[in-house]
């Protein structure tokens, strides 16, 4: 078997995010010879899934070390007693995901992994309810339960019933838009008018009439980051009709699933095994620790020239990742966007949060809570603080507990400060039964946030090298991602590449219809 450093490889992918993983999964049948690194000892990069004492490990990696970027203060809080009267299992039990997302059924990356036949491997499970935090005198009332369909809205008994009419016509309005689409271009298009610029309140309430209580609901479903006044119509009403339009196409009650195991850390495995399947080569824990371009026997036979951090000295036909994982020199100077973000282990189900949403329905195992800005005595020019909670069905956290996964659109202590609050309502809050922080992780991740109306992301084709945008930093799965992989696959490909082809791939081995 040749060593790494004789080998002329086709393509060298570096980090193992979930961009790299599904470009590896592309690649995985291309009959290349593909070679795909990580400086960290897991997979995942930005997406990562890791046990307790990993994720104690990482924080400590991620302030003393900068090329553990796109992530920066990284702080561990145990509130409680440490040992065994915290209340904590053992390290293995808990699997906690860096930069968790939902995933809708109408997202592209489902026909994706469909196609491409590694669905088999994962584990879907369903979000259900999306609540809204708004402080009562009765603390048992004082999460709203978000209606997203018509059935919801007619049982609800909090919205007036003039206000249950408006929101059926804005319904209807997204339900008709829904007919005909093909495509999430197609989508946006039919809902972009001369109002679209506008705020998503001024919108609903010059076209529908909408009153301003349901400004806060109709806003939770775009699981928009920005302030209520900056998140304007262009970019939430079509994520407001894939939240509606989703609901049902995998199963009663529910619109978006989350993958059990670590979310997106289970997508990557997936995407990295198939290549490891047909032939790639994978070394974690040496990345690239320096990279330089060469004309060899003119342009078109060009070899980049690398060097790993574990020695080897490598050639390759091409190099694609982000900027993070490439050497310092190498990467380019970018104005990122940040977020804060933490991770709570909590000492209770919050069963309460997880009601069946439809007669046949599953128990979901992930629920949504949103903090509106005035709900933190803030003005509504600050952002939403989102809660994702996720209980022990999902692998994350051992039977008896729950994992709240926080985030605000306003990085540093600040933002920190707005989702501790936000975690300690939700506690105090009717979700019962209650329950106590045992355990967190607060940080600031890095990378790019979705804003509407803005030119979707683009990969940056310098010679021998492709590069991914940052991470989107979206709360929800960004299609975009399935684009980026799809050019880096075209590129690459060349000739050979045809966009049918692309992740349509045969079983490897025989399944039955029941399988």
């Amino acid at each position: 078997m040749e060593s790494l450093e004789e080998t002329q490889w086709d393509v060298t992918i570096s980090g193992t995010g979930i961009a790299q993983s599904l470009l590896a999964l592309a690649l995985s049948r291309s009959g290349k010879k593909i070679l795909h690194v990580d400086k960290n000892p897991y997979y995942g990069g930005p997406e990562a899934a890791l046990s307790l004492q990993e994720a104690e490990d990482w924080a400590l990696e991620v302030n003393k070390d900068t090329t553990h970027l796109p992530f920066e203060d990284a702080t561990v809080f145990t509130p409680g007693p440490s040992g065994s009267g915290s209340g904590l299992s053992s390290s293995r039990t808990y699997t906690l995901s860096l930069s968790p997302q939902v995933i809708y059924s109408r997202s592209q990356l489902v026909p994706t992994l469909v196609s491409s036949k590694v669905y088999r491997q994962l584990e879907f499970q369903a979000v259900g309810s999306w609540w809204i935090y708004k402080p009562t005198t009765d603390r048992a009332k004082d999460l709203y339960r978000v209606p997203s369909s018509r059935e919801d809205v007619f049982a609800d008994d909090f919205i007036s019933m003039k206000s249950k009419r408006t929101l059926m016509r804005f319904l209807r309005h997204l339900g008709q838009n829904q007919l005909n689409r093909e495509s999430p271009v197609e989508e946006q298009s039919t809902l972009v008018d001369e109002d679209s610029a506008k705020p998503l309140s001024e919108y609903l309430t010059s076209k529908f009439q909408v009153p301003p209580e349901l400004y806060d609901p109709l806003l939770s479903l775009s699981l928009s980051q920005a302030p209520r006044q900056g998140t304007v119509a262009q970019y939430a009403v079509p994520r407001i009709q894939r939240h509606l339009t989703s609901i049902g196409v995998f199963g009663p009650g529910f619109g978006s699933v989350l993958v059990k195991w670590g979310g997106g850390s289970e997508i990557s495995q997936v995407g990295c095994r198939a290549l490891a399947v047909g032939g790639g080569i994978y070394v974690l824990n040496s990345g690239i620790e320096s990279l330089s371009q060469a004309e060899q026997n003119g342009a078109d036979d060009s070899r980049a020239q690398l060097r790993l951090l574990s020695g080897e000295a490598i050639s390759t036909k091409w190099v694609v990742g982000s900027d993070w994982d490439f050497p310092p020199e190498s990467q380019t100077a970018g104005d990122y966007d940040k977020v804060s973000r933490s991770i709570s282990i909590v000492s209770s189900s919050l069963a309460g949060l997880f009601p069946v949403t439809a007669e046949g329905g599953p128990i979901p195992a992930g629920a949504v809570v949103v903090f509106p800005a005035e709900s933190l005595g803030l003005t509504d020019e600050s952002p939403s603080v989102y809660i994702s909670v996720h209980s022990s069905e999902t692998a994350e956290c051992p039977t008896g507990q729950s994992v709240l996964y926080g985030s605000v659109s306003i990085p540093g202590q600040q933002g920190q400060s707005l989702i501790e609050s936000a975690v300690e309502k939700l506690l105090q809050s009717g979700a019962e039964p209650a329950g106590r922080v045992l355990w967190s992780l607060r940080y600031t991740q890095l990378g790019r946030a979705a804003v509407g109306g803005e030119t979707r992301p683009a990969n940056v084709v310098s010679g021998n090298v492709i590069r991914f945008p940052a991470p989107s930093l979206d709360l929800a799965f960004d299609d975009s991602t399935i684009d980026l992989v799809k050019d880096a696959w075209t590129t690459i490909m060349g000739d050979e590449a045809s966009s049918e082809e692309f992740m349509k791939f045969e079983d490897r081995e025989a399944y039955d219809d029941d399988e």
